[in-house]
């Protein structure tokens, strides 16, 4: 024991090195626990006096004790020796007094855990690998203790050995002793923290922890749904913790905040999951202005440290220039090819399909450049671009080449005068490039070359022009959205544009007894590099207006929410709030292809555990206690089934 208790107590009292490689070494360069910015001391409680990624020439004469994981091993003289800080090298003793020692760490498979203890001395001159952090020294061995044997494994833990994601997410156990997986995870868990931070120390946020059974709500996803032991009655999960938050604020808490868990009841997608987590914010007394500085500066103070600082204030556009401009309301703005609006260009033209768009309502003419378009886009291309239009939105879209003779079967080029033609070049700026024409509604048009713009995004990428920088993050506050939007199986119905307790704008509130469908809302989108990270809005506080909201403009069942609007009754402040989607965000600044890989375990492309076969049937007497009975499908239904869970989702 009190040996132990001594290495320890050497372990606390070493130096620390710095490391600088980009993964194992990002603990020890980032992880900052308070704003004192004092180093972790990743040794403590445990038995070993330090960590394999640590080691330098600092060390050197030191005897230490490592645990970790056998990485990789060479003619049974040296080891390479795994953790979650790093690695090192580790000479395994020829000597026959060593003979012990030299067969536990030479018959042990690949992946089992050891520990070893021994002295840090220099690597031969030459024998030095610049690329390893602890790469100038190494450990000599004096004694070994295997701690756990490995089995064969379904797939090497290394990051260049491809596996599918099927069997990582089998054996996410495995998958997380790599070193991207770790970075991203230990990246998360770095950010989080000085969110909470941020928010709790400096700014006086109080963190509070809301229900996950609730009951249901109307508008919004599917709810998961839980039942009860009393008949007929059932649980929901919450998909945020809207209305909680919004009663934290009539209970006085003034600011709230949460890292909460959410769900929702749909299949999953790259950058979305049935289980997902937020960082959920709500204040009283703020106007939107207040909301957006407190999110710039929680993502200002809590930025990776070997990223480019971020920019404040961060720039904003209006939900009806971005939708003009790009085609969305999440627009990256990494790169240009706007859309422009041509139709006066074209009010006495003699085509009929651009006419026919000019004679009805919000009818437009659009357009878009593709730059260096002529150099790079193939005939397939266009090709693939017009059925793409065509199968998605019904619409024709019309290319062409200025200054080139390649207008493929584009009913525009053949009839465009040379005065047209030089506008269109004044207008876009471009040379040699191709410009892709759509004539309709302005919201349908508009949407149509927004997808478009991504797509020749994608194309020229692939060939070689870079387009969007991977290592800038653009954010961009998108703003003054509709309160309403018509529902697409009922147009003449409405549905909340973010949430039914957002509060109109202050300009347009007489609107909203008239002309629901034209008022705009305070309602705000953070958006990164083309991806919604972020969303919230001003709420509605008084229990008269959002009474109206919920009955007369929804058609919404106003008992559902009773709760809510007796609350609003009893001295509710003006508050407001937001969340953000920290799965998504992690995704976004790590660079990762899905959310999937920043999450621990996340759920597979159809919402599956498949490391624990989840969801997974239960025997009728344990549904008995919940009035419970399965109604199984037919034949015909579950080959239906089957065979539509064959093709994979959108």
């Amino acid at each position: 024991m009190f040996c132990w208790l001594s290495r320890l107590f050497r372990g606390l009292s070493r130096p620390t090195g710095k490391t600088t490689q980009p993964f194992w070494g990002f603990l020890s360069r980032s992880l900052i626990l308070t704003s004192q910015r004092s180093i972790p001391e990743l040794s403590s409680f445990v038995a070993r006096t330090n960590t394999c990624g640590e080691l330098r020439s600092s060390h050197l004469g030191q005897e230490v004790t490592l645990c970790g994981w056998i990485q990789y091993r060479r003619q049974n003289i040296f080891l390479v020796l795994r953790d979650f800080h790093g690695l090192v090298q580790v000479v395994i003793p020829q000597d026959e007094s060593a003979a012990s020692v030299r067969r536990i760490l030479c018959e042990a498979p690949v992946e089992s855990v050891v520990q070893v203890s021994g002295t840090v001395i220099s690597r031969p001159p030459g024998q030095e690998n610049p690329k390893m952090p602890t790469g100038e020294i190494e450990i000599k061995v004096k004694t070994a203790k295997l701690l756990n044997s490995c089995k064969k494994l379904p797939f090497e833990i290394k990051d260049f050995v491809k596996k599918t994601e099927t069997l990582r997410l089998q054996y996410r156990y495995l998958d997380l002793r790599g070193a991207q997986m770790q970075y991203n995870l230990r990246l998360r868990s770095q950010m989080v923290m000085k969110m909470r931070e941020y928010l709790c120390n400096l700014h006086g946020f109080v963190d509070i922890e809301t229900p996950t059974l609730f009951k249901r709500t109307p508008g919004g996803a599917k709810e998961f749904v839980v039942p009860s032991r009393e008949p007929g009655k059932f649980y929901s999960l919450p998909q945020s913790p809207q209305q909680f938050k919004q009663l934290l604020m009539v209970g006085g808490l003034d600011r709230y905040f949460q890292i909460a868990r959410c769900y929702r009841d749909e299949g999953s997608r790259p950058d979305r999951q049935p289980e997902f987590t937020q960082i959920d914010i709500e204040m009283s007394f703020v106007d939107q202005t207040g909301i957006q500085s407190l999110i710039e500066g929680l993502l200002q103070y809590s930025w990776p440290s070997d990223k480019d600082p971020l920019v404040v204030p961060f720039p904003s556009m209006t939900f009806a220039e971005a939708l003009a401009s790009y085609g969305t309301d999440k627009p990256d703005t990494r790169f240009g090819m706007k859309i422009v609006d041509i139709s006066d260009m074209f009010r006495r033209t003699e085509i009929g399909y651009l006419q026919d768009a000019l004679s009805k309502p919000q009818g437009t003419i659009k357009a878009m450049c593709v730059p260096e378009g002529a150099k790079y886009l193939k005939r397939k291309d266009i090709e693939s671009i017009r059925k793409f239009a065509a199968d998605h939105f019904n619409q024709e879209v019309l290319p062409v080449f200025l200054k080139a003779n390649r207008n493929w079967n584009s009913l525009l080029a053949k009839f465009i005068t040379e005065e047209q033609g030089l506008g269109l070049i004044r207008l876009l700026g471009i040379q040699e490039d191709v410009v892709l024409v759509t004539a309709g509604e302005h919201k349908k048009a508009c949407s149509l070359l927004g997808k478009l713009r991504l797509e020749c995004a994608d194309l020229l990428e692939a060939r070689g022009v870079v387009l969007r920088d991977p290592a800038l993050f653009s954010f961009l506050w998108v703003v003054d959205f509709p309160l309403f939007f018509p529902k697409e199986e009922h147009p003449q119905e409405l549905e909340s544009a973010h949430h039914p307790f957002t509060a109109p704008h202050p300009s347009d509130i007489h609107l909203l007894y008239t002309e629901p469908q034209k008022v705009r809302s305070q309602h705000y989108d953070l958006v990164l590099n083309g991806n919604e990270v972020g969303g919230g809005s001003i709420r509605i506080h008084n229990a008269e207006l959002q009474r109206y909201v919920l009955a007369a403009v929804l058609k919404e069942d106003v008992k559902l929410l009773s709760h809510l609007l007796q609350a609003l009754d009893y001295g509710a402040p003006p508050h407001g709030g937001i969340a953000l989607g920290l799965d998504r965000l992690m995704c976004l600044v790590t660079g990762a292809p899905s959310i999937r890989d920043v999450i621990a375990f996340p759920k597979s492309f159809r919402g599956h555990d498949l490391m624990s076969n989840a969801p997974d049937s239960i025997p009728p007497e344990d549904l008995k206690p919940y009035h419970i009975q399965v109604s199984w499908p037919t034949d015909s239904a579950k080959e239906s089934s089957l065979s539509h869970s064959c093709h994979p989702e959108s």
